[in-house]
């Protein structure tokens, strides 16, 4: 036996999830130790020649001998598949008990149950940074072999020249206060000041980040913006086993430490540490560790108030560190890389040794007394004197926290920020993302250049709105367009003013003389969203012209939603052979006029309010569009009466894998004389050809893949799609395919079916079905799409039940 001795760190990880696992024994020279809730433990080293024994229920056995120059040791446990399925590490009565009682007392314990009313400020940090001691400063050699000449000698001095800048400053930091309020109508946030490394004004998206829950009892709790079951709800104990470690005081008061894991062992769910109080059950402290693409801490500290016998938060802090993935981690614009392991390698780039921490800390604290604030739907409001805060004012609020390279990283990241004008391209980004691109006075709209259908060919205009450059009270939007094919121009003009900032209420003035999609299902209040291209109307051939006159009114006034009214004025001609007969009399031109109220509600979304703009910061769902449309019968030569109630609801859910799962549910109803161009088609999206090649063209969104061009039209009817998203699987370089399955289903129904002449279609009654599979983002967003129609309308030929399309999905990087 050996005389010398190493001392190890050792931390203990399942070999293919590589998530660490907690209080493994650890036997060495007849002594048994624990490791730690990380599966972490240290210990002297004597005799090489003896091994470490590692137990952990549902896992081999594993005997480790430790060489004389380990430190650092990475221990590796395989699972035991004869009894793994079997092992459930069930919890004691005592610890049930005491987790049963956390959950029956959490009105007790939880702040905004407790208490009448809070509100304190609030200091919050956000850093960017890695620390110098863990990289190395070694310049290394590369060799490059040449075919026909000698190797070729390299000196790669990154590292070096990274932990030299990582010495001297930060990578990126952000600083914020805000003053947090609460009573019994709900929460309100006002950011007082705020600054960000390398902007003149802030982000305001980043302003209404939550990446973790403030209070730890909410459900679901949140990480990164992905809800979780919380292991103190009412369904945690299914979910978690717990584990009552150990008991001690803190704040001279008896607290019990429990462990928490997922009963499936590799689930990507929480594990972490609660502190007990032992007599009024709330949570003194909470440690929540995720380990997976990301690791991810977030540490909550409480002070116990003994007027109020309440655990109130004292701190938050929130990490995250490299993890088990091999891809780029993006945060605010920045790339993180981490490397695809937990173990440390020499040979690691320094960026792997990149992390992220917020720090947020409470002070100014009151607790019950009288606290009047307006909730008009506005969770976070931004005060414009905040934004341009002396130096001195951010020296009181982080003093405790200020080292050196905190003072250098202002100053180095507005240098960089203004040689490489990142300011301006990501306020460039953002307008792209809306559709337009700024030329001093004006905002050129990308949408309007070019376009392509089957009636039109390749339509070529030009299009913009003036910006807060020339006023913020008035706007001009105008376009213009020509169809080569049909040889016809188009245009449009929309006058604006302001009538109310703060609500965002514009009233407009609009004429257009263009062209519309027969029987197209549109929502005046849905947001536009930048497509280079629109894909679906490139099939479209059936249109009609449409000379319109209106005037609307655009509000954000009610709470989380948006409102559109319009007075209109429209005169129809179908650009295809159809005749509507209505009371005797034959219509091929017409003239419809018509008054429009939309309804966009998003009640389970988060907004905040900038100096600027309502910004929605956490979008929830489900959301809620509600639409009515009705004829002013013998106004302004009106030829029809008729009602239309449109509505659709969509909800999505993602999870922390990454999949995500949604849904998509629309209906919508016509009473009255309707004439075929204002009836309902379901975004058919498949050309009438024989062969299945001949019908490949690009899929659209949320089509009909399957269904005919001018197939099915219906004066009522009702949709839903389903759709799951799997995480991008990785077959080679830059080839890493996104699987969705989708399902769609609609039923229909059309009355007064003999007054259309002209278009011959069919009916809905029966119900429409396809299912298929998406392939998106195979190779530079090109990706492919198969659907397949069954049920009533399956078709007898099994060839043209199946669809094949090109899908394309861009990612602009903002």
């Amino acid at each position: 036996m050996s005389i010398s001795q190493t001392r190890i760190k050792a931390q203990i990880i399942d070999i293919d999830s590589r998530v660490p696992l907690a209080f493994c024994k650890v036997e060495y020279l007849n002594k048994t130790i624990t490791a730690d809730w990380e599966g972490k433990f240290n210990m002297e080293i004597t005799a090489f020649d003896k091994p470490l024994v590692i137990a952990y229920k549902g896992y081999q056995t594993k005997n480790v001998y430790i060489s004389r120059d380990e430190e650092l040791v990475i221990i590796k446990m395989t699972i035991d598949l004869n009894t793994y399925k079997k092992v459930e590490i069930y919890t004691d009565n005592r610890v049930n008990k005491i987790v049963k009682k956390v959950t029956e007392n959490k009105k007790k314990n939880q702040p905004e149950k407790a208490l009448k009313s809070f509100q304190y400020k609030n200091y919050e940090n956000l850093l960017i940074t890695a620390n110098p001691d863990s990289i190395s400063s070694k310049i290394d050699t590369i060799y490059k072999k040449r075919l026909f000449s000698k190797t070729k000698i390299k000196l790669d001095s990154a590292n070096y020249k990274f932990k030299e800048l990582i010495t001297k400053h930060h990578l990126y930091q952000t600083e914020k206060i805000n003053l947090i309020q609460y009573n019994k109508t709900g929460y309100k946030e006002t950011v007082l000041a705020s600054r960000m490394a390398g902007f003149k004004n802030p982000l305001y998206e980043y302003l209404g980040l939550k990446l973790v829950s403030y209070s730890v009892y909410e459900n679901p709790f949140e990480i990164l913006e992905t809800p979780l079951q919380n292991p103190i709800s009412n369904y945690g104990r299914q979910l978690y086993n717990f584990y009552l470690v150990d008991s001690l005081e803190i704040q001279n008061r008896k607290t019990y430490k429990i462990f928490f894991q997922p009963k499936k062992l590799q689930s990507s769910r929480l594990r972490g540490l609660f502190y007990i109080d032992a007599q009024t059950f709330a949570i003194a402290k909470a440690y929540y560790r995720i380990y997976g693409i990301v690791n991810i801490n977030a540490d909550y500290t409480f002070e116990y108030r003994k007027e109020e016998n309440l655990w109130f938060p004292k701190k938050r802090k929130f990490t995250v560190l490299k993890g088990n993935n091999a891809d780029d981690i993006k945060i605010l614009g920045n790339t993180i890389k981490f490397n695809s392991s937990l173990e440390t390698n020499p040979n690691t780039n320094a960026t792997d040794q990149i992390y992220l921490t917020i720090e947020s800390i409470p002070f100014d604290i009151e607790l019950n007394k009288e606290i009047d604030f307006e909730n008009n739907g506005i969770k976070i409001e931004i005060d414009e004197k905040g934004l341009d805060k002396p130096e001195n004012y951010w020296t009181k609020f982080s003093k405790d926290t200020l080292d050196y390279r905190r003072l250098n990283t202002y100053k180095s990241i507005d240098s960089l920020s203004f040689s490489k004008k990142i300011e301006r391209k990501i306020f460039l980004g953002k307008k792209i993302l809306n559709g337009y691109y700024p030329i001093k006075l004006v905002d050129l709209d990308l949408r309007s250049l070019v376009k392509y259908n089957n009636f039109e060919g390749f339509r070529l205009g030009i299009g913009g709105v003036t910006n807060t450059e020339l006023s913020e009270k008035y706007k001009i939007a105008a376009y213009g367009a020509y169809g080569i094919k049909d040889k016809e121009f188009k245009f449009g003009i929309t006058p604006s003013y302001l009538i109310d900032k703060k609500s965002e209420t514009w009233i407009s003035a609009s004429y257009t003389d263009d062209l519309n999609e027969i029987s197209q299902i549109n929502f005046a209040t849905d947001s536009r969203r930048f497509k280079i291209y629109d894909p679906r109307p490139i099939n479209i051939s059936t249109f009609y012209s449409n000379k319109t006159t209106s005037v609307f009114i655009e509000s954000n006034y009610f709470a989380k939603s948006d409102t559109y009214f319009a007075l209109s004025k429209s005169r129809i001609d179908p650009k295809f052979d159809y005749t509507f007969i209505n009371q005797g009399i034959s219509y091929t031109k017409y003239n419809i006029t018509t008054a429009q109220l939309a309804f966009q509600w998003n009640p389970f979304s988060s907004y905040m309010q900038t100096p600027k703009e309502r910004i929605e910061i956490e979008k929830r769902h489900p959301k809620f569009s509600i639409q009515f449309t009705q004829t002013l019968p013998n106004v302004l030569e009106n030829d029809f009466n008729f009602t239309k109630i449109d509505f659709k609801t969509f909800y999505e859910i993602p999870f922390i894998s990454g999949h995500k799962s949604s849904a998509l549910l629309q209906t919508g109803i016509a009473f009255g004389d309707v004439p075929l161009t204002h009836l309902y088609s379901l975004q058919p999206n498949n050309l009438n050809r024989d062969a299945i090649l001949q019908r490949i063209t690009f899929a659209g969104k949320n089509s009909f893949e399957t269904m005919y061009f001018n197939e099915f039209f219906s004066n009522k009817y009702v949709s839903l799609q389903l759709k799951h998203t799997f995480n991008k699987i990785r077959l080679g370089y830059r080839i890493n395919p996104e699987f969705s399955i989708v399902t769609r289903m609609a039923w229909g129904e059309i009355n007064k079916e003999n007054t259309h002449i002209g278009l011959e279609f069919n009916y809905l009654e029966k119900g429409f079905f396809e299912s298929g599979v998406e392939c998106n983002k195979i190779f530079k967003g090109f990706g492919l799409t198969a659907f397949f129609r069954y049920g009533p309308y399956q078709l007898s030929n099994i060839e043209d039940n199946l669809s094949l399309k090109i899908s394309y999905y861009i990612d602009l990087g903002f």
